[in-house]
């Protein structure tokens, strides 16, 4: 039975990667909201900081961590910091990711290929074995990918990024079935948003025409919009949903 409010996070820990700006702040700050205190990581502690400082203006509790997500040493001595803080942790999102556009496939270096692969799969898919490992033995857990409409929607430019994201959301299901039912395993495919990273053409006047003529709701979204896909796969509102790949793009055909 669900409980009254089923998007209630209190008393739950969230552990959010790339938590510092845009998307993961975002939902940083909206699981604070809802109850629940963050572990935030970012390959600047800085940054991750700050984001912390307004999660506990919340009244929540926050830790920042400096974590190269694609160095899987560094995600060991990850875990281990956020479970010694808070002693368990509830929910993880792996949202920490990096799409730099290839200028072919020719003239793509392999260190940008394996940078690629590394931050938005590699990565992912060793934190969610530690953690979802450890959630299993506590007794159940969330895990959040965040993947992107590239992975169905691939161009040139983005080959490298659009297949390491293909590869978050096939890892999403095997996962799903890896560590259930009691941890329950889902994805975001996000569209387009207005964040730092995409500011140079996300409000551009091509993006801008090709958004009308072809997304539903012609344009970008703005960070705070991905939060309530996020609550609702984080919470007991989604609880018997396992293995999704939720599409949150603003209508892209």
């Amino acid at each position: 039975m669900l409980p009254a409010n089923p998007f209630d996070l209190s008393g739950k820990i969230a552990l959010i990667t790339g938590g510092s700006r845009g998307l993961g702040r975002a939902m940083a700050l909206g699981f604070a909201r809802a109850g629940a205190d963050v572990a935030l990581c970012s390959r600047k502690l800085a940054s991750c900081a700050e984001t912390a400082r307004e999660i506990e203006a919340l009244g929540r509790r926050a830790m920042a961590h400096a974590c190269h997500v694609g160095h899987w040493q560094q995600l060991e001595e990850l875990v281990a910091t956020v479970y010694e803080h808070f002693g368990r942790v509830d929910v993880l999102v792996n949202n920490a990711g990096m799409s730099p556009l290839a200028p072919s496939s020719l003239e793509t270096a392999e260190e940008l290929y394996d940078k690629v692969f590394a931050v938005n799969l590699k990565g992912p898919f060793r934190l969610t074995a530690l953690v979802g490992t450890r959630m299993v033995a506590a007794g159940g857990g969330s895990i959040i990918n965040v993947s992107s409409t590239g992975s169905i929607r691939p161009a040139p430019h983005i080959a490298p990024y659009a297949a390491a994201k293909a590869g978050l959301n096939a890892i999403t299901v095997a996962h799903a079935h890896e560590f259930g039912p009691t941890v329950r395993v889902n994805c975001i495919m996000a569209g387009p948003f207005h964040t730092d990273i995409s500011k140079a053409w996300s409000r551009g006047e091509e993006f801008t025409a090709q958004a009308r003529r072809t997304f539903a709701l012609q344009r970008a979204g703005d960070p705070d919009e991905i939060v309530g896909a996020a609550l609702y796969f984080a919470s007991a509102a989604s609880s018997f949903t396992t293995g999704a790949i939720l599409r949150v793009d603003g209508g892209l055909p």
